[in-house]
């Protein structure tokens, strides 16, 4: 950035980009605040999408616990540099492409913390509504105006979850595994997950959806090594934990999608526990809430994060009072094809390959080849895994499946798409980059 003023002590989040972050946020916060974000039940709702038909449950698992290790390895990357730099995500990304390249990312980045933010809300409230057999739409307003209002003291939030809200969520979740664990496992017959490799990639899309965020909050940390710790064991242990608990509730009790909130609400005290993880679910639609105005202000600095914070709590709050939350799965696969190959150009350009002082100024250069590794990983993602989309996008779905065909792609490949785009994005990135290093070490 241009110019900055320091942080004032005890400061929350800067309101906005020109002013300095407070340095504030340990280890213990750190672990608090991803374990808490990784806690959520839109988890055991998506495990619907990991579970292997006619496999054990051992081996959804493991493709469980492989997604998650991937997934949060690459986050704990991405939060590691935030706390180097002391810069939001989207700001990051300008040391990557540029002041005006970054707004590319960051427009979808709006996007997805938006949609984030409303799916959130939704699970919330369909959750809530089922605890309490009472109608959906209060419990949007009031999960969408509380996000909203956390979203205003952020750090002050951070700290709170760390401290207390992630205690009571994981002794919820160890009651429910209790509970689930006690119950006979049948062999397993319903899933949709197609292979091994399809299963892991919808679990790598959530701690990768993190990654345009996690420097929002990460740039509070006090140094990168108890960033990454903190993101990659913190959110990677809870995604875990909360897809292998859906994915036992689906075999233990035959319910899928949104019904596994029924089955886990049938056990001893189940009400009390999924409650409790209802309220703590607020913590993941105040993040996307609040990362969502920061993201805003890479486009214009002097922005106020809470005002935007206000208008984007409104929005999303409107948007799930209407969202059918079948729209989930191919959700998650477009993100996981948006992000996945953009990870990959980051970590390679800003750990691996040698440059100068990472720029984040207002007049960092552009670097439009880096664009393309970033779009040929997306490309892959596509035709190794298209996006399916029902009903207006089914188009698109048809038009990569037809591309599939006349590259001799076989659709039911069972590779993994994320390795795949990280494969493609990372060696196209070397291969873009390789001039400009030869040159440098020639210089030398």
């Amino acid at each position: 950035m241009s110019s900055s003023t320091a942080a004032p002590t005890g400061a929350d989040a800067p309101i906005t980009l020109d002013q300095a972050p407070a340095r504030t946020l340990g280890l213990r916060d750190s672990l608090g605040l991803w374990g808490n974000l990784g806690i959520s039940l839109l988890l055991p709702v998506a495990a619907t999408f990991v579970v292997l038909p006619d496999r054990s449950l051992g081996v959804t698992v493991a493709a469980i616990t492989v997604g998650a290790v991937i997934g949060s390895l690459l986050l704990g990357l991405g939060a590691a540099a935030g706390a180097r730099e002391g810069v939001p995500g989207m700001v990051l990304l300008r040391g990557l492409l540029g002041r005006h390249g970054s707004a590319l990312p960051t427009v979808l980045n709006l996007v997805q913390c938006t949609g984030w933010a409303t799916f959130e809300i939704v699970i919330i409230a369909e959750a809530a509504s089922r605890a309490l057999d009472a109608p959906r739409w209060p419990f949007v307003l009031g999960a969408g105006v509380l996000a909203t209002l956390m979203a205003l003291r952020p750090l002050g939030v951070v700290r709170l979850l760390a401290r207390y809200a992630v205690w009571l969520a994981l002794a919820a979740v160890a009651y429910l595994f209790v509970q689930v664990l006690a119950e006979p496992l049948p062999p397993v017959t319903d899933g949709v997950a197609t292979s091994f490799w399809t299963a892991a990639d919808v679990v790598i899309a959530l701690p990768v959806s993190w990654f345009p965020l996690v420097a929002d909050y990460t740039r509070h940390v006090r140094s990168g090594r108890v960033a990454f710790a903190g993101a990659t064991v913190g959110y990677g242990l809870a995604t875990v934990a909360m897809f292998t608990l859906g994915a036992v509730a689906l075999v233990a009790y035959g319910r899928a999608g949104l019904d596994v909130i029924d089955a886990l609400l049938a056990v001893p005290l189940g009400l009390l526990a999924v409650l409790v993880l209802l309220v703590v679910e607020v913590d993941e639609a105040f993040a996307n809430v609040y990362s969502t105005a920061v993201s805003a202000q890479n486009l214009v600095a002097r922005l106020d994060r809470r005002v935007l914070a206000l208008g984007v709590g409104t929005v999303a709050t409107g948007v799930a009072l209407v969202l059918d939350v079948a729209a989930y799965e191919p959700f998650l696969f477009l993100i996981g094809a948006v992000f996945v190959p953009l990870v990959a150009v980051f970590v390679l350009v800003y750990f691996v390959l040698p440059r100068g002082a990472w720029n984040v100024s207002d007049t960092a250069p552009a670097r439009p080849l880096l664009l393309l590794p970033w779009a040929a990983g997306f490309v892959a993602y596509q035709l190794t895994l298209p996006t399916s989309f029902a009903g207006p996008g089914a188009g698109w779905t048809a038009w990569w499946a037809a591309r599939q065909a006349d590259l001799g792609i076989d659709p039911a490949n069972g590779w993994s798409a994320s390795l795949v785009s990280l494969a493609v994005a990372g060696l196209l990135t070397l291969v873009v980059t390789l001039p400009g290093t030869l040159r440098s070490r020639a210089a030398r």
